[in-house]
């Protein structure tokens, strides 16, 4: 079980994995860059060094990225659009550098233009991303949403249009927010549910498609198409889809990534990979 946190970059991207080694992180995920801005410090080649040592020390499963919030791939301007498509080479660039498994992507907002334009400026955004960076081994990693305002990505249908649609579907996985598909309205919080949400999931897009899953109760309702995150089994989703998850043999090698509030002396985290563990039924 493939279990990690989100993990500060503050003073170099490779304090992340000092951090997540205290913590004993199986899986990490960082932002290689500040997430509001376009466009971030190049990382330099000792930053990147001691990156990998510390990868090869510490050795967690699963490393990955998380793109700038300002990212929307299926903004209906064109200056929009190529600032992103520029955002998201850059940080497919930085993943590259760093031997990241692939790079977290919110789809994008079709900004009232209507789903089916916004899925199709995503496509073809993510043909020209993935042209600029042909033979790069990180991945492209949709991540569902909750589905505020124009977001896409809420339906597992949206997932599946776009990786039918690019050119370069092996290029393409998918990454599950537990907070989100509730959020959206998948039952996730009952066992009938559950089942039904991944049988569903398996039906429109394929679980070999699924790459990672960040791990976060809701503040908010069932359904409720808003996206605020609670720590483990404190919010409306209960520990019920946690256990579920953290048992199911076909998630076994998935890892998982708490993005829940963070403290600085990172107890929080401590605590609810702790609740996960508990969570795990003995053999």
């Amino acid at each position: 079980m493939n279990l990690g946190a989100h993990m500060s970059i503050a003073g170099g991207v490779e304090n992340a994995l000092k951090d997540a080694a205290k913590v004993k992180c199986g899986a990490v995920q960082v932002f290689t860059k500040n997430s509001n801005r376009w466009k971030g410090k190049p990382i330099s080649a000792p930053s990147a060094e001691e990156f990998s040592r510390r990868a090869r020390e510490f050795r967690p499963e699963f490393l990955i990225s998380h793109t700038s919030y300002l990212i929307n791939l299926a903004s209906p301007g064109s200056e929009g659009r190529k600032k992103s498509i520029d955002a998201m080479i850059d940080e497919l660039e930085r993943a590259e550098r760093l031997g990241l498994k692939g790079a977290v992507l919110h789809p994008g907002s079709h900004m009232g233009e209507g789903e089916e334009k916004g899925i199709g400026r995503i496509v073809r955004s993510l043909d020209a991303v993935h042209r600029a960076t042909k033979g790069f081994s990180a991945l492209t990693l949709l991540e569902t949403t909750a589905g505020q305002g124009t977001n896409l990505g809420y339906r597992f249908e949206h997932l599946a249009a776009i990786i039918d649609g690019v050119k370069n579907p092996e290029r393409v996985g998918v990454c599950l927010d537990t907070c989100h598909v509730f959020a959206a309205g998948y039952p996730i919080h009952e066992r009938k549910g559950f089942l039904a949400v991944f049988r569903e999931f398996d039906a429109v897009i394929g679980l070999e498609k699924l790459f990672a899953i960040h791990v976060n109760d809701s503040m908010k309702p069932f359904g409720s198409r808003r996206d605020r995150h609670e720590h483990i089994g404190k919010g409306e989703m209960g520990l019920e889809p946690f256990r579920l998850l953290v048992n199911d043999l076909r998630f076994r090698k998935i890892p998982m990534i708490l993005e829940t509030k963070k403290s600085k002396d990172l107890h929080e985290d401590v605590e609810n990979l702790a609740v996960l563990r508990s969570l795990r039924k003995k053999k």
